[in-house]
């Protein structure tokens, strides 16, 4: 069966759910960030942790950003075979870019317009976000499935791409990478690995896997039950297993400042590959992870439901004024 998808409800549904991420983290993320929270046991990364989540509620609440940097538009689309376009004055794309012209420029929240036309010369920004960095894959059914993210620079700054030996470990190249990345990423975030294909496609397969939902923990659990004779771990989720907890061994912690936490999450996709190669690529997502799904199947615009506030933790970060001390940034010496 056909179905019409018409140009003004994706243009409004993106707009309206990129209005929805500047200020909602997803509630896994929250989640996970709580655990962290109430696990760990360094003070400074714990106080990090704790403004995270101030500032996530606030964001909520007052529906205002996240963070400053209101990132790059990201969308993936999975197109049916049996959708039909209705009144589209353009392309799709050019669709797609009216919704993010209108996310960003909506005058009841607008938000910083960050990309730069021409990035090697004149580097003009286009003061509305735009254009959005789309993917398209056509799919059997008859809706529109639609993924929207808005990726900081800071942690896609540190996205790393190498092509290893088919011998080389997987293990070895992400410990010994993640830590020539600093805390410029914003952490504690999550990793997204792609692996195979070509070094396109392990890139793109990287980003993809930021968007899947966090599941470490029941991951976590799963690989206990394992102990006592429940199901085993897969290959792929021994892996990330693996990884998850040796990249937080290595210390760097909340916004870099030491403690147990640097991911939450590591996500993992293949794809098959040239028998010489073993493409890698690994992307970070920082703590203002942004990201939404939705389907068009016809009936309208979508909008998303708001999450409970109920769902954050009780944890109301303030500043200890009398751990600061005030410095005049004229004078500041070495010393200080």
């Amino acid at each position: 069966m056909t179905t019409s998808i018409r140009q003004d409800d994706l243009i409004e549904s993106v707009a309206a759910a990129l209005q929805y991420i500047s200020y909602y983290h997803p509630t896994d993320y929250i989640a996970h960030l709580a655990r962290a929270y109430e696990r760990e046991q360094s003070p400074a990364a714990k106080d990090a942790i704790a403004q995270i989540l101030t500032n996530s509620k606030m964001s909520a609440t007052g529906q205002r950003p996240i963070c400053q940097d209101t990132g790059i538009v990201n969308v993936f689309l999975k197109v049916g075979m049996d959708v039909r376009w209705e009144g589209f004055t353009g392309s799709l794309d050019d669709a797609i870019n009216e919704g993010v012209r209108r996310g960003y420029n909506h005058p009841d929240n607008t938000l910083r317009a960050s990309v730069v036309a021409d990035p090697q010369f004149d580097r003009k920004n286009t003061k509305d976000n735009t254009p959005a960095v789309i993917f398209t894959e056509i799919v059997p059914g008859n809706t529109v499935d639609i993924t929207v993210a808005a990726k900081g620079g800071g942690s896609e700054n540190k996205s790393k791409m190498y092509m290893l030996n088919p011998s080389d470990s997987v293990v070895d190249w992400v410990l010994k990478t993640v830590p020539t990345m600093g805390a410029g990423w914003c952490p504690p975030g999550m990793l997204g690995i792609g692996i195979g294909g070509t070094a396109e496609k392990a890139v793109l397969m990287a980003k993809e896997s930021l968007m899947d939902d966090l599941d470490m923990y029941e991951l976590q659990a799963k690989a206990e039950a394992a102990k006592t004779g429940g199901p085993a771990l897969d290959k792929v989720e021994a892996l990330r297993l693996e990884l998850f907890e040796k990249v937080n061994a290595l210390g760097i912690g909340a916004q870099g400042l030491g403690g147990l936490t640097t991911v939450l999450d590591v996500k993992i996709k293949m794809y098959p590959t040239h028998a010489a190669s073993k493409p890698i690529a690994m992307i970070p997502n920082c703590a203002a992870t942004r990201h939404a799904h939705f389907v068009l199947d016809g009936s309208g615009p979508v909008y998303l439901t708001p999450p409970s506030l109920d769902l954050w933790p009780n944890v109301n970060w303030t500043p200890d004024y009398n751990k600061s001390k005030k410095v005049n940034l004229d004078t500041l010496t070495k010393e200080e």
